[in-house]
């Protein structure tokens, strides 16, 4: 299945020639609450999606602002988890009311862009689940997204891709996922 990138709009190979709409970076697209604008804005981009006959766009990243140098903080849309996640939720409905899918990132904890493949975000079972993780459950229980991506990094020692408590237990048990997750480019793990 063909994937494309671009949390601010379809991102197309330049060679193709095909042009694309931007849309305002997902922080701005928070600031103003608007879940019935950003479900507007999901179903444009999912009918550019599918007029170029992919099916799935590896959109909405909803990770957490924690620092102000994580290099995709304008891919993600707040420091509030609920916000982050209203908002994920209704420009995923958006996209995928028009029959294609969409790639919840990072999931969880990514917080910084230099070293992300290496790095390992220290947190307790009350933070993870209050602030990191709650924007991701709102997303998935609100949208039903097909697919989530997971982050490169580890979360208490174990890589986010091969994390058995948070893929197997939250992601699929507690939440009752059932979709496509689909690792990030080219991830570093260690397999438990």
């Amino acid at each position: 299945m063909c994937c494309a990138d671009g949390p601010a709009g379809v991102r197309l190979f330049k060679d193709t020639g095909i042009s694309t709409t931007a849309w305002p970076v997902a922080t701005a697209l928070a600031s103003t609450w608007d879940t019935e604008l950003l479900y507007k804005i999901g179903v444009a981009g999912g009918t550019e999606i599918k007029e170029n006959n992919i099916g799935i766009w590896l959109m909405p990243g909803i990770n957490i602002h924690r620092s102000p140098l994580c290099g995709r903080n304008f891919e993600y849309f707040s420091e509030d988890p609920y916000l982050s996640g209203m908002m994920s939720a209704a420009i995923v409905n958006g996209v995928q009311s028009v029959k294609v899918a969409c790639s919840l990132k990072h999931f969880v904890c990514n917080n910084k862009e230099v070293n992300r493949r290496f790095c390992d975000s220290r947190v307790s079972e009350r933070a993870l689940r209050e602030i990191y993780l709650k924007a991701f459950k709102i997303a998935v229980m609100d949208s039903g997204a097909y697919a989530v991506m997971t982050a490169y990094n580890k979360i208490n020692g174990t890589f986010a891709s091969t994390n058995y408590d948070l893929l197997m237990g939250v992601l699929r048990g507690e939440w009752d996922y059932e979709g496509i997750v689909m690792t990030d480019w080219n991830p570093c793990a260690n397999p438990q």
